[in-house]
């Protein structure tokens, strides 16, 4: 049998051991400082009336301003929102939407007239919005091929496996490859206003400016550095499924064109929810003294090339204007109106307890 002694724990807290297995033993050990032996200095707040009350409405003092001005300012952007998906039989584009498909050869089109309550004044934003579309499905959001959307020419010729089913057709590489680009929405949206004197006047829209800059100049880029001749970058791909013409005909615009497409990147980024909106246009604003859209009547002309009737979707279009903050969402103000009022009605509560029992608790402990 193995012996060993121990002796008592030494000045610095370890402890000798005497025996074949002395050494082992004292390796185990941690070192004796303040570290490590979990001697360093702390600090814990004592929770007391006199801390805890004055936090409670230093927070809805503040948080409920804040969430009136988030609200507010919420409020005051305008925003104008149609449903175009046809399924009423009184819609314009119910027509469209029974006999589309993507087989379709002809593409429909339909015309929504509309009015608007109250002039816009600053720039317009112009938004499509898809609904009941999971564009956050795990084998969707990795169905692309990053290195082939980069310009890189052996990822165009050879897709990444992520891409399949999506990957090659007819014995060619499809390019762009995978499920997020054969899906890209590519309905055309086109805006008329209706003047009072009979005449239809079409609102400039504006195709670029609507993706983020680092998607456009970093992650997207057209094989060969952005060569002019895209028909001869991309002679070896060919199209997505579903597409109607090949990605160097995206636009006739060639900083524009192919996989630096804006209405094609912005499609890439994907949603989070299934319920979703995504820039289409922008409608600057060219004269401070005439709003960029009057009140009126209007037309959106649609080109209805997208159809959502067999996942049950729903198609809409946006015109809305933006603020400091980004576009209409009154959440966040009423995220803080309702934290800072919570905790200024905690405070109140608190106080009336700590005055009601705060001071008999003091006498108890003094005639104690």
């Amino acid at each position: 049998m193995m012996a060993s002694s121990y002796s008592a724990k030494d000045e610095d807290g370890h402890i000798t051991v005497s025996g074949p297995g002395a050494a082992a033993l004292r390796t185990r050990k941690p070192e004796n400082t303040a570290f490590k032996q979990q001697r360093l200095p702390a600090w814990q707040p004592i929770l007391t009336a006199g801390t805890v009350l004055p936090a409670f409405f230093i927070i809805g003092l503040i948080f409920i301003p804040i969430g009136i001005g988030l609200y507010v300012t919420s409020n005051n952007i305008k925003e104008f929102e149609i449903d175009y998906t046809g399924v009423d039989v009184s819609s314009p584009c119910f027509n469209c939407s029974q006999s589309f498909s993507w087989n379709s050869t002809r593409p429909c089109s339909c015309s929504i007239p509309f009015y608007l309550e109250q002039p816009y004044e600053s720039n317009v934003f112009m938004y499509y919005g898809l609904s009941n579309f999971y564009q956050n499905h795990r084998r969707y959001v990795k169905s692309r091929d990053d290195s082939q959307l980069n310009g890189n020419m052996e990822a165009l010729k050879n897709p990444s496996k992520e891409c399949e089913p999506y990957a090659v057709h007819d014995n060619k590489p499809i390019a762009p490859c995978g499920a997020i680009a054969n899906s890209m929405f590519n309905d055309t949206l086109e805006l008329f206003y209706n003047d009072p004197n009979g005449t239809r006047v079409q609102i400039p829209l504006t195709s670029t400016g609507i993706a983020w800059w680092t998607d456009k100049h970093v992650k997207f880029r057209n094989p060969g550095g952005n060569p002019t001749n895209l028909t001869a970058a991309f002679q070896v791909t060919t199209k997505p499924v579903n597409w109607r013409r090949p990605v160097y005909e995206l636009d006739s615009d060639p900083e524009n064109n192919g996989f630096i497409n804006e209405d094609f990147i912005v499609w890439m980024r994907t949603a989070a929810l299934p319920t979703f909106r995504k820039l289409y246009r922008i409608i600057q604003r060219k004269n401070s003294m005439v709003p960029t859209l009057p009140r009126g009547n209007y037309t959106l002309e649609v080109l209805y090339n997208y159809p959502v009737r067999s996942f049950d979707g729903r198609k809409r279009m946006i015109l809305s204007t933006i603020s400091w903050m980004g576009g209409k969402n009154p959440f966040l103000g009423i995220a803080y109106i309702t934290v800072g009022s919570v905790c200024f009605f905690l405070g109140v509560v608190l106080l009336v307890i700590h005055h009601k029992y705060g001071n008999r608790n003091n006498s108890a402990d003094i005639s104690n």
